[in-house]
């Protein structure tokens, strides 16, 4: 019997004829397919501009790095998330307060921002709040009105961490799209609903943002003379094809044209993976219904068509009397993967000694007691989530 993973990439003929077909051409780091890959990313999710790099976590790096942040600025970051989207943070000399989440989903809430801003104001005074990087988990978006409304009385930035959402619609329209938020971010990881391999990219809609952050991703570097600032040589201006000039301190986060040819490639089957995981979402929840099973799975909410990067679910693994370690290793023997997204940042050692509120967070705590991520990937069949529920099953009542 076919092993499941919890997630994998879908490579098809189509994929490879366009990786093939890009190192076959003049290019294999930067070239033409780089800014076709971020002007169809771009219209993909109803942004301006698109800038593609190396990874997700290079993405939120630069996204962060452009706030120009001081140590006594603080940013927000729910305490469910992937380590980068606090790390990123630290990385530009800045402070996290952790924010607890809803204990059923894994979001932000507008009640958990909340507690998390007051306890900045009330107990670090000479600390500025910043911003806030709010995690669309499991491709679920997170309703970003409220969030909105505060940045913008405050000053402040609000960065959506999109790397589980490509595709997906949220109360402000478009993942992406930037309508209520600063910038998003995107991960292109191969268990994520499109892969480039490895790779990321930042959207917004601000122009100038966009060329600061491309900048930012290649050393620091421009080469178009239109934006040349004035390099001097010996005294005297210097021209010429060969010329360019480093106008601030970069990285080299770029991402190479074999890389975006699959990512061009794997956009334009965006809406087949997206419909293959709705329908597998449904017959999960198909099969869930017909069992009494002591696990949860909350329906996507009011004014939201996400598309899932992950089918996470809540076990009540007391009831049951079996560890989570013991369920996995069940399921695993049948053939059946299973994955733990993720365990609370704020309970890391590196945050335990560096964030800068030591709160409890038992919303946090208690989604990641109960937390399982169960296969969801385009290649898997109509019926295998029958087949996980039907092992699950088995294993929790055996």
């Amino acid at each position: 019997m076919t092993f499941l993973p919890y997630g994998r990439q879908s490579i098809d003929d189509s994929d490879i004829e366009a990786v093939v077909a890009a190192l076959k051409s003049d290019y294999l780091t930067t070239g033409p397919l780089v800014d076709q890959f971020e002007k169809a990313l771009a219209q993909t999710v109803g942004a301006k501009e698109a800038i593609v790099v190396a990874n997700g976590t290079a993405a939120l790096h630069l996204a962060i790095l452009t706030e120009e942040l001081s140590p006594k600025c603080v940013v927000i970051v729910p305490s469910v998330t992937f380590t980068a989207s606090a790390n990123c943070v630290a990385y530009c000399g800045a402070q996290v307060v952790f924010a607890d989440v809803d204990p059923h989903t894994g979001l932000i809430t507008d009640e958990t921002f909340d507690q998390a801003l007051a306890t900045l104001d009330r107990d670090y005074h000479g600390y500025r709040f910043a911003g806030v990087v709010p995690v669309h988990y499991a491709g679920r978006p997170v309703d970003l009105t409220h969030l909105n409304e505060v940045c913008t009385e405050r000053g402040a930035f609000l960065l959506e961490d999109a790397c589980h959402a490509i595709g997906g619609t949220g109360p402000q329209g478009l993942i992406g799209s930037c309508q209520s938020s600063t910038m998003a971010v995107y991960s292109f990881h191969p268990v994520k609903t499109l892969t480039t391999g490895e790779g990321g990219a930042i959207t917004t809609n601000d122009s100038n943002l966009a060329r600061h952050l491309r900048l930012l991703r290649s050393h620091g570097i421009e080469r178009d003379p239109a934006h040349f600032v004035g390099l001097r040589y010996d005294g005297e201006g210097d021209e010429g094809p060969w010329v360019y000039e480093q106008q601030c301190l970069g990285f080299n986060y770029r991402l190479p044209d074999i890389n975006c040819a699959l990512g061009l490639s794997q956009l334009k089957r965006l809406p087949q993976f997206a419909s293959k995981r709705a329908r597998l979402v449904a017959e999960y929840q198909k099969a869930l219904a017909a069992t009494n099973l002591p696990v949860r799975w909350t329906p996507q909410a009011e004014a939201t068509a996400p598309v899932f990067h992950l089918f996470a679910v809540n076990i009540d693994f007391a009831a049951v009397g079996l560890t989570r370690a013991q369920v996995m290793a069940g399921l695993r023997e049948s053939g059946v993967g299973t994955q733990v997204h993720y365990i609370p940042v704020h309970r890391q050692p590196y945050w335990q000694t560096h964030a800068l509120a030591k709160r409890d967070l038992l919303g946090a705590d208690q989604f990641y007691q109960s937390t399982l991520s169960l296969p969801l990937y385009a290649d898997m069949a109509d019926d295998d989530p029958q087949r996980v529920i039907q092992v699950l099953q088995e294993v929790l009542t055996s």
